[in-house]
């Protein structure tokens, strides 16, 4: 046996190589996925979950004088007025097809108090879910104020490119009820604008599997408007208890231990069994009518009612874009459906410990996302382990890139959040250390005491996203709190 690579240089703790463990059991269909180094595997059993139809509709105005060009004040006369109209309309068309968004671009400009008038009556008359004014000049900012003014509970963002706007201006807007003014010299920002629209439709349209205790009912959370659809706790392991292991489940084993930077405890059968909960996943989620998964796992792996914690499946699903969460913990289950829609990243739910003598801040779980970079990107290095506090099954301790900015952010109630921003300085290995498998120590920006930080299973989020859901909870009518 060789050692452990994660621990410290006296660890004893036995590991099987990953060349062992690949001959302790046959490749059979794992094969194609392990050439390819991507779970991309055609599945008859694993039914896809069906998706909300449809998108949200957005109408999009500009807001700027009916002379050009511009003679004076800003954005002065060399601002190009109908290049830079044809652009914006570009860029909003663009991401609109992208991200699934009905948009409705009105080319006529508004000009003057009569066309705000005319245009909130349009809006009364068809409401869409959302609207983007390009304002195109300095002088229009009554013209924005008397509109979000009279909008009424209307989401509407404003973007202001740089030379259209001083603080003054910024003033009377910077607190208006579902309205956020997006004053930058980045034009491709407007992507983002539309993709806050998709990501609050998609809040409202998401279903998400909740598996916990004995009754079947339906919750809509307030404000984000995300329905949570519980269901049975004995419901999953009845489901485990049926499935035949299939050549999906064998090759979704094969893909983990072929990418695992090393195997440690977990026997053939433990990632197989790993593999498995998956597909069981999957597959309530599709009868359910759910885009999303949580459940009470520890209730059931401490009575040992499943041979196997749902950890690798819930990775997996949060690899994909979705929302595997544990523990039944619905309010980190709506941040990490909010991360993958809003940032395209998806979310490592943690338990918090504060580091009292180094005054850092570290965040543990048995389950981690790969994909930190983004769905689309190569996944981080990982380890197979069982789970730390049974001993059973395969978990992944995912190592997070060392110096890199992380997010830290969690819905405490449905109309308020908690956001905060770190470094990694970290990789916490179990042993010598207790605690869950991910072990990710950081460095808090803006923190004078790390016990002080707000919450419990926070998100870490890899890269600087702290504006997006700043933005994103003004919009959406969010209360935003600092960290600590």
């Amino acid at each position: 046996m060789a050692k452990c690579e994660t621990c410290q240089p006296t660890c004893r703790c036995p590991m099987m190589g990953r060349r062992d463990f690949l001959t302790a059991m046959s490749l059979g269909a794992s094969a194609l996925a392990v050439k390819t180094g991507l779970l991309d595997f055609a599945s008859t059993v694993v039914a896809a979950e069906p998706k909300p139809a449809g998108g949200p509709k957005v109408r999009a105005f500009f807001l700027r004088p009916e002379k050009h060009p511009y003679w004076m004040g800003w954005p002065g006369f060399t601002y190009d007025v109908q290049g830079s109209q044809a652009m914006y309309t570009k860029l909003l068309t663009e991401a609109a097809r992208q991200h699934g968004v009905q948009l409705d671009v009105q080319q006529e400009p508004v000009v003057n108090p009569a066309g705000i008038a005319a245009l909130l009556g349009q809006l009364k008359q068809s409401p869409p879910d959302g609207v983007i004014l390009g304002l195109m000049h300095m002088s229009h900012w009554g013209l924005v104020n008397e509109f979000v003014k009279k909008k009424g509970d209307l989401p509407a963002i404003v973007f202001a490119p740089v030379g259209v706007a001083f603080t003054g201006h910024l003033q009377d807007t910077r607190n208006a009820p579902r309205t956020f003014v997006g004053s930058t010299q980045d034009v491709q920002w407007l992507g983002q604008a539309v993709r806050m629209f998709r990501s609050m439709w998609a809040m409202r349209k998401t279903r998400l599997c909740v598996i916990a205790g004995t009754e079947t009912k339906d919750v809509v959370l307030p404000t984000v408007g995300t329905t949570l659809h519980y269901i049975p706790r004995e419901r999953f392991p009845q489901e485990l208890d049926k499935l035949e292991t299939t050549d999906e489940a064998r090759a979704m084993a094969g893909y983990y231990r072929e990418e695992a930077k090393n195997i440690v405890e977990p026997k053939p059968q433990d990632v197989l069994n790993a593999a498995r909960n998956y597909v069981v996943a999957k597959k309530i989620m599709a009868a359910e009518n759910c885009q999303g998964i949580s459940m009470d796992c520890l209730g059931l792996v401490s009575v040992k009612r499943i041979p196997c914690p749902p950890c690798i499946a819930w990775s997996r699903l949060l690899d994909e874009g979705g929302v595997g969460c544990c523990e039944a913990a619905m309010m980190s289950g709506i941040s990490l459906l909010l991360s993958a829609q809003l940032v395209g990243r998806p979310g490592f739910m943690q338990d918090p410990v504060p580091n009292t003598v180094t005054n850092s801040f570290i965040g543990a779980h048995c389950t981690s996302p790969t994909r930190l970079a983004g769905f689309d990107k190569p996944h981080a290095p990982f380890i197979l382990r069982n789970h730390s506090e049974s001993g059973m099954g395969c978990v992944p301790q995912v190592l997070w890139p060392m110096g890199q900015d992380v997010t830290v952010m969690q819905f405490t109630s449905p109309g308020e959040m908690i956001v905060g921003t770190g470094k990694v300085i970290g990789n916490i290995d179990t042993p010598p250390s207790g605690g869950c498998r991910t072990s990710v120590d950081l460095d808090m920006n803006q923190v004078a005491d790390s016990r002080d930080v707000k919450g419990f299973h926070q998100l870490f989020i890899l890269g600087r996203q702290d504006h997006h859901f700043r933005a994103y909870a003004q919009l959406a009518g969010i209360k935003v709190l600092p960290i600590a």
